[in-house]
């Protein structure tokens, strides 16, 4: 018995460091561009800023093309984050529900976007969308991004519908309910946490997304992350990246860890049930 508590014991002390190591790895540079964004005067070869302030905050904040850029993102964020919602939902509904030829086939190609490189992907796209006059726009980035959302906006709700109680559902269709009674008073309450999860999650995922907005949308388009990577790319003061940047981790943490709450750890396990 020994040498497999000692055995089990040096797993455990591994698991431990990786996680340690791991922790570091992520934790190490959100720790540097979070000390980026709060210091006004940091010089090599000094290990922390030798002045801290706020004074690159109040100036990032004055600039005109960081609101554009925030509203913009809002704005494209929220267009795909409904049109998303209006096509995949009822989608999601008939994947968990109904029987119909082809249905595995056609639930997996909703995912197979993301069974590719996603920058090879984009350029193909981009191509198409350059013969037909969807470069540089607004609908063009929509477009673009609203591709990415098809996993979130698919999986996730799936799970959500096939984990309604379908006793509860036999019992008010017994009582005389209507099938739309039913879905909105038995079937809709018990998956609209999980569904106002996904949606969350995509809205976060929309508003953060890069590649395609600036593949698609540069140069007339301009969200947040692209105006934070043009800042970092083009050498301008290190803190206004750094501050957009504590920008974006804000809302988005907040967002995951209430996502996280909702949505179950087998939620994105699950695939299409009986």
């Amino acid at each position: 018995m020994k040498p497999v508590r000692l055995a089990v014991a040096e797993a455990d002390w591994i698991g431990a460091l990786l996680a340690l190591l791991l922790t570091l790895f992520i934790a190490l540079p959100l720790l540097v561009v979070g000390t980026w964004a709060f210091s006004e005067v940091w010089r090599y070869p000094s290990v922390i800023p030798q002045q801290f302030g706020l004074r690159y905050w109040s100036l990032t904040l004055s600039r005109t093309d960081v609101w554009e850029a925030l509203f913009l993102s809002l704005r494209l964020a929220t267009t795909v984050t409904i049109l998303s919602a209006v096509i995949c939902l009822p989608a999601a509904y008939a994947f968990a529900r109904m029987k119909f030829p082809g249905r595995n086939v056609l639930f997996l190609s909703f995912l197979a976007s993301h069974a590719f490189p996603k920058f090879g992907l984009l350029v193909a796209i981009a191509g198409i969308f350059l013969q037909i006059g969807l470069i540089s726009t607004f609908w063009g980035v929509v477009l673009i991004q609203l591709v990415g959302t098809l996993m979130l906006m698919i999986w996730i709700p799936v799970a959500a519908f096939q984990n309604v109680d379908r006793r509860m559902e036999e019992a008010a269709r017994d009582a005389g309910a209507a099938p739309l009674r039913v879905f909105w008073s038995i079937t809709l309450p018990q998956a609209a946490p999980t569904i106002v999860a996904a949606v969350l999650l995509t809205f976060v995922g929309t508003f953060y997304e890069t590649e395609g907005a600036w593949l698609i949308g540069a140069p007339e388009i301009r969200t947040m992350p692209v105006l934070m990577v043009t800042f970092i790319n083009n050498q301008i003061v290190v803190q206004y990246g750094a501050v957009l940047s504590v920008m974006l981790w804000v809302p988005s943490f907040m967002a995951l860890m209430f996502a996280r709450r909702v949505v179950g750890t087998g939620t994105f396990a699950k695939g299409l049930g009986a």
